[in-house]
């Protein structure tokens, strides 16, 4: 069992279960899939203040904290319990790119050598981590919503906006990507 839950899933089997969230949150009582609007809620439930965009009834929408706290516990015990002891495997095209970019360690889920605490207090760094972190944080409340929230839930919708929402979201990293990374590093 240990070692069917430390492996990646394949497509064909996370994908359902990613996509199953969708009508089983809509039948069980009319709720949205996304992580973006915890924020909020816990804006709402801590801030005492008289805010229009945080008075509401956040008690209805408890269960996005409960879940996002899932997501949270779930990644605590995923590293911490059940690690992978396999090393992230990636295209050799894009082993390539990130080397030429003067990325050379390619072990974890993000490089180490562009996210680490001295590159946060080099301009590029600081720009790329904070400022970035900003637009993506503004971003998301601009369009009311997250990656998955439009990317799962508003597509499986046929939501016109989330469709732009999606197709801003993979040219904002391709114009990163190409355009501006390589300026800054």
């Amino acid at each position: 069992m240990h070692e069917f839950i430390s492996q990646p899933w394949p497509w064909y089997v996370a994908g359902p279960l990613i996509g199953l969230m969708i009508p089983t949150l809509l039948l069980l009582g009319n709720k949205k899939f996304g992580v973006s609007s915890s924020l909020r809620h816990i804006c709402a439930a801590t801030f005492p203040a008289k805010v229009s965009y945080l008075a509401y009834d956040w008690k209805k929408e408890i269960w996005n904290l409960f879940f996002v706290a899932g997501i949270i516990i779930g990644a605590f015990v995923a590293v911490n319990f059940i690690p992978n002891p396999e090393i992230i495997l990636i295209s050799s095209a894009t082993s390539a790119d990130l080397n030429a970019l003067g990325i050379t360690d390619q072990s974890g889920i993000v490089p180490a050598e562009i996210f680490n605490w001295t590159n946060l207090l080099t301009l590029p760094g600081f720009v790329l981590i904070v400022v970035g972190g900003f637009l993506v944080g503004f971003g998301t409340r601009y369009a009311d919503g997250c990656t998955s929230g439009h990317g799962i839930m508003g597509l499986a919708n046929l939501q016109w906006p989330s469709l732009v929402a999606v197709c801003a979201f993979f040219a904002g990293g391709l114009i990163i990507t190409h355009l501006i990374y390589p300026v800054l590093f």
